[in-house]
């Protein structure tokens, strides 16, 4: 196996009394300490486990400020980086937020309710992209780089997407090249998952032109991130399970439809992973190496002889391009939900990587 990714709003701010990353005697324990001698510097808004952080800190940078909500989120980020992200980010006096040059955020796709005149700035308020673009207005980054679901580009029949470009570029005043659609698949994971990208650059600075990154050469298939070692039964189906869920595929497929479980070979490429529905199931896979059958939870039947089981956390925190070394201290049910709503590291670095050269860092 060659394991490639293994190789690989007006309260004020509240400040951590003594962030861990701060003392000497710690960093040794946080798997992604701040670099020595940072050459940029930039905020992590709607930072989940800290997707955005270890691509912008692989490159130099030095995280000033996070924001997250979700609390278990806030332990797996704390317990890799050292530092707790802040909470609600429409809780936030943007004017208090440490200076910075690029301002990162995966923020949630909301349609904009009010019917303004100017489908604008005025018309984001009441959406987390409001909070997104009080901050850019108040500390006026040099760049800015948002990430969101492929379908922003038709939500709310296209609406969405036309009123966060007008807000960047005419009330801003930022310089924002067309938006493209990056596919994790094509920078080194082997996952499809395609996100539409936004990227912005202070207009003082004369940024004409910004190229988004070239797909990777390099071949990757699901067996570069496989388990190398036997998987506990837990994540095996039980043979009712199994059973229910070619049924319900079948019944679907007589009526047309192509909605059903999905086994993933070592040769190809998962699907998107998602939180929720049929999110593990589309991205079953065939693992032929368990030995102990014996039930660890409560299932109804025994466990499938057919050697068919669910993904790990692990294999899923690879797919989106997490090193080995990021600790995983939830139970799985929250570590399918933090990877399955993460950025995909290597894109994510790629992109960064074409902003810092835009800016000449």
């Amino acid at each position: 196996m060659s394991a490639v990714v293994s190789k690989r709003a007006t309260i004020k701010i509240s400040v951590l009394d003594e962030p861990l990353w701060s003392h000497k005697d710690n960093i040794l324990k946080i798997p992604f300490p701040p670099p020595h001698k940072p050459k940029f510097k930039f905020i992590d808004l709607f930072a989940g486990i800290g997707g955005f952080r270890l691509a912008f800190q692989n490159l130099g940078g030095q995280c000033v400020f996070t924001s997250e909500w979700d609390e278990y989120s806030k332990k797996t980020y704390h317990a890799n980086f050292g530092e707790m992200p802040f909470g609600d980010i429409t809780q936030i006096n943007e004017f208090q937020v440490p200076e910075h040059d690029i301002l990162a955020a995966g923020f949630p796709c909301q349609a904009f309710s009010i019917a303004g005149r100017r489908e604008g700035f005025e018309d984001t308020r009441g959406t987390l992209f409001f909070d997104v673009a009080r901050i850019i207005k108040a500390k006026q980054p040099k760049a800015f780089f948002l990430e969101n679901v492929k379908g922003l580009v038709n939500h709310d029949k296209g609406r969405t997407l036309k009123v966060i470009l007008e807000t960047l570029r005419s009330e801003l005043n930022y310089f924002v090249p067309e938006p493209e659609i990056l596919n994790a698949k094509d920078f080194g994971v082997p996952q499809h998952r395609e996100r539409i990208f936004i990227v912005g650059f202070r207009k003082d600075l004369d940024v004409k032109m910004f190229e988004y990154p070239k797909p990777f050469s390099k071949e990757i298939c699901f067996a570069d991130v496989k388990e190398e070692q036997e998987v506990p039964v837990k994540y095996y189906l039980s043979s009712q399970y199994l059973k229910t869920l070619r049924e319900h595929r079948k019944r679907h497929e007589s009526k047309g439809n192509g909605f059903g479980y999905i086994i993933i070979n070592d040769e190809g490429i998962a699907n998107a992973i998602v939180v929720g529905g049929m999110g593990r199931e589309k991205n079953l896979v065939y693992d032929d190496r368990l030995t102990d059958f014996t039930p660890q939870t409560n299932i109804k039947g025994p466990v499938n002889k057919e050697y068919i089981r669910r993904m790990t956390p692990r294999e899923w925190a690879r797919l989106q391009g997490f090193p080995d070394t990021f600790k995983i201290i939830v139970a799985d049910a929250q570590a399918y939900k933090q990877f399955g709503n993460s950025v995909a590291v290597p894109a994510i670095q790629a992109t960064a990587l074409q902003i810092l050269k835009t800016l000449g860092v």
